[in-house]
C-alpha cells in the first residue's frame, strides 16, 4: 500500500470492481449455456476474474463490492443480443482495462501477469463461441438484405406510381413483402435441403423472420402518416437505421470490419430505391399512368 499513490489506488479499486462485477458475469452466462465445453471454459474464466480480484484486494486493502447495475445490463445484453455479443463488449473492456494497466508505476509484475492471463481468456472466448443464433447469420443477412433491397425499392417507386395515396401503397408495399417473405422462407429451405444441411426449416424461420419484420418496419411509415413524401423519407432513414444496427451487431459478435458492411449494404439499398423512384417517375410521365 505504501508504494501506491493516491491516484493509483483510485485505479486499483477500479479494477478490483471490474474483475469481480465480470466473475458474477460469467458466472451468469455459465449458468444459461448448455454446451459443456462452452460452460468449463466460462467457469474456468470466471475463476480466474476472482483470483484476479483477490490479488488487487490483497494490494488495495479493501473488499470491492461488484457493480450490479453493470452486471443487469449485461443480462439484457445477453435477452435481446445473444451472450456472444455480450462477452464481445466484455473482451472490448478488457482490452481498456489492458491499456490503464501499463499507466500504474507500481506492481508492473502483477500487472504483467493479470495483463497475459486477460489476453489468455480472448483467446478462449474466440475459440468458444458458438451461438446458435450466429449460426444462421447467413440466413438472417439473405432475409434481411433482400427486403431492404426488393421493398425500399418498391415503395420508393410505388410512391410516385400511386400518386402519393398512401392507402394504396401500403396496401401493396404489405401484399408484396408478405408474399415475397414466404418466398424467400421456402427458397431457402429448399436450398439447404438440397445442401443437406441441418435444421432447413430453423435457418428458413430466420430467413423469413429477417424478412417479415424488415417490411413490417418500412411498411409502417405509409401506415401511420397521411403525407407519402414525408413517409418516404422517414422510410429511408429507417433502412439506413437497420443496416447501421445490424451490422454494427454483426460486426461486434463476429469481429467483423463495420465500416465496409454498412457502407455497402446501404449504397445497394438507397440506390436501388433511388432508381425504383425514377422509374416510378417515368411511369407516371412518360407513360402517362396515373391511379
Amino acid at each position: 500500500m505504501d508504494k501506491l499513490s493516491k491516484k493509483d489506488f483510485k485505479k486499483i479499486k477500479k479494477f478490483q470492481e471490474g474483475e469481480i462485477t465480470e466473475y458474477h458475469i460469467y458466472q451468469y452466462i455459465a449458468k444459461k449455456e448448455k454446451d459443456e465445453k462452452n460452460i468449463e471454459i466460462l467457469l474456468e474464466i470466471a475463476d480466474d476474474e476472482l483470483r484476479h480480484y483477490h490479488i488487487w484486494e490483497e494490494i488495495s486493502g479493501i473488499k470491492i463490492k461488484p457493480n450490479r447495475f453493470v452486471i443487469f445490463m449485461y443480462k439484457i445484453l445477453i435477452l435481446i443480443f445473444g451472450y456472444t455479443f455480450a462477452l464481445r463488449i466484455m473482451e472490448r473492456g478488457e482490452e481498456n482495462a489492458q491499456d490503464a494497466y501499463g499507466k500504474i508505476d507500481a506492481y508492473q509484475d502483477v500487472i504483467e501477469k493479470i495483463t497475459k492471463e486477460e489476453e489468455e481468456h480472448e483467446m478462449q472466448l474466440l475459440d468458444m463461441l458458438d451461438e446458435d443464433r450466429l449460426n444462421y447469420v447467413g440466413s438472417m443477412v439473405l432475409g434481411l438484405n433482400d427486403a431492404l433491397v426488393e421493398l425500399s425499392g418498391t415503395l420508393a417507386g410505388l410512391t410516385l406510381a400511386f400518386q402519393g395515396n398512401t392507402e394504396l401503397i401500403s396496401l401493396s408495399g404489405l401484399i408484396t413483402g408478405i408474399a415475397a417473405s414466404l418466398s424467400m422462407a421456402a427458397s431457402e429451405y429448399l436450398s439447404s435441403k438440397s445442401e443437406k444441411k441441418e435444421n432447413a426449416f430453423k435457418s428458413s424461420l430466420y430467413t423469413g423472420g429477417a424478412y417479415i419484420i424488415t417490411v413490417i418496419l418500412l411498411v409502417l411509415p405509409y401506415l401511420l402518416l397521411s403525407n407519402a413524401f414525408v413517409a418516404l423519407g422517414i422510410m429511408l432513414g429507417t433502412v439506413v437505421f437497420i443496416i447501421f444496427f445490424f451490422n454494427l451487431y454483426i460486426s461486434i459478435a463476429k469481429n467483423l470490419n463495420f465500416k465496409q458492411r454498412f457502407l455497402q449494404m446501404a449504397i445497394i439499398s438507397l440506390g436501388v430505391a433511388a432508381l425504383s423512384f425514377v422509374i416510378g417517375l417515368g411511369i407516371e410521365q412518360v407513360l402517362g399512368v396515373s391511379i
